[in-house]
């Protein structure tokens, strides 16, 4: 059971796509709490997600105080958690992720349980661009057949995640020959404001590519992880970072 919430935060707001349920900052304002109107977007985010995922354990009413009153001049030596809304891999760091979802619904298996409870708790996306090799250039064709050479060199690989694509919810793979994965995510991936069970929020993300924080461009807080605090993300747990 969900811990009450110290703050009086949620309203309603009609859109053209319906009414949703959203973790307000001003509200939180009126009440007194910091200066929201002074903090940098990317802050508001922070702290928009630990409003809406406040229960008292992971995320509790110090955090948002320490978040609601960011001060660029002296910022407090404390740890935060983020949760964000999504998880963007790539197919070198992915595989083993997927290969840990799979073990885990194995070791369901031998104890008896139901492996198809084992899921990613947060969306992912795999983008497939780390295989590509260059072999053929300078002709019409050399697209197609760096293609066809990349599936027989991978094939197994990617049986295997067009497999994880159909076991996994919450597990969406894009194919060979997309784009570049922080192109693919800019252009595709992003929603800018994602909505779940009614509710809305900011898109934000962690992702397993140097380049992740590209996304940063388009107003979503981007974060690039390695592959266990990726997977720690999937399973719906945060990570901590240092208030920035």
């Amino acid at each position: 059971m969900s811990a009450p919430h110290p703050f009086d935060v949620q309203t309603r707001l009609k859109t053209s796509r319906g009414e949703f349920t959203v973790f307000s900052l001003p509200k939180l304002a009126k009440a007194g709490v910091g200066q929201i109107d002074h903090l940098p977007f990317s802050i508001r985010v922070l702290l928009e997600a630990c409003l809406r995922k406040y229960d008292n354990f992971v995320v509790n009413e110090t955090h948002i105080r320490d978040l609601a009153n960011w001060n660029a001049a002296a910022p407090k030596q404390v740890e935060i958690p983020f949760l964000p809304g999504r998880v963007v891999l790539q197919d070198f760091t992915g595989v083993p992720a997927v290969v840990d979802l799979a073990a885990l619904r194995s070791a369901m298996v031998r104890m008896g349980g139901n492996p198809k409870k084992i899921n990613p708790l947060v969306p992912c996306d795999l983008v497939i661009d780390h295989s590509v090799q260059v072999d053929y250039f300078g002709t019409a064709d050399a697209l197609s057949k760096n293609i066809d050479l990349e599936f027989e060199r991978n094939l197994e690989r990617y049986k295997f995640l067009r497999w994880g694509q159909k076991a996994f919810n919450n597990f969406r793979v894009v194919p060979p020959a997309t784009g570049i994965v922080h192109q693919v995510n800019l252009e595709y991936l992003a929603d800018v404001v994602l909505t779940r069970d009614g509710t809305a929020f900011p898109d934000s993300l962690v992702g397993t590519d140097s380049h992740t924080t590209m996304i940063n461009g388009l107003g979503v807080v981007g974060w690039g992880v390695g592959g266990i605090e990726a997977e720690a993300v999937m399973l719906g747990q945060p990570i901590y970072m240092l208030l920035p």
